[in-house]
């Protein structure tokens, strides 16, 4: 497998995130609309790819939350690439290249039918918090944290 940094320009980043969509109104039922208003994807510098045999098999992002935070985004793998740890090297590769960049921490929402994904994200660290901005009072979603710096949580 091969990771690639990139930004949501990119052509295999955004036919992803048509699959992801397309996922997430599945599993979100009535409630997608309300999620998709705040996952938009123009502009975004921080953006990793995985490639099987030369194919995007999944992706990942983050947006500055603030000055020492990061939220990641658009974390999705193709159903038939699931089970081989992809989501997990991915959300490495974001949680590195967010500390080379000097960020603290990062933060995240899921929700709670991403059984999956709340099982990655707590086997890579996380720790769940309280819902924050728009997930306030949102019954589905579950919000996450992980510290990547100390010294960088300390000094912000």
């Amino acid at each position: 497998m091969k990771l690639k940094r990139t930004n949501s320009d990119d052509p295999d980043f955004r036919k992803l995130v048509v699959d992801l969509d397309k996922y997430l109104a599945e599993v979100d039922g009535e409630e997608h609309s309300y999620y998709a208003q705040f996952n938009g994807i123009a502009e975004i510098p921080n953006v990793v790819v995985a490639f099987e045999e030369g194919e995007p098999v999944g992706c990942g992002a983050f947006k500055r939350y603030d000055d020492s935070t990061v939220e990641i985004k658009r974390m999705y793998v193709a159903p038939d690439q699931r089970g081989k740890r992809i989501g997990a090297r991915i959300l490495s590769e974001l949680e590195s290249w967010a500390s080379e960049l000097g960020v603290a921490e990062t933060i995240l929402e899921t929700g709670h039918r991403q059984v999956a994904a709340v099982t990655l994200y707590k086997n890579s660290g996380y720790e769940v918090i309280p819902n924050y901005d728009q997930y306030v009072g949102v019954e589905n979603s579950v919000c996450m944290k992980k510290v990547l710096r100390q010294e960088n949580v300390n000094a912000a």
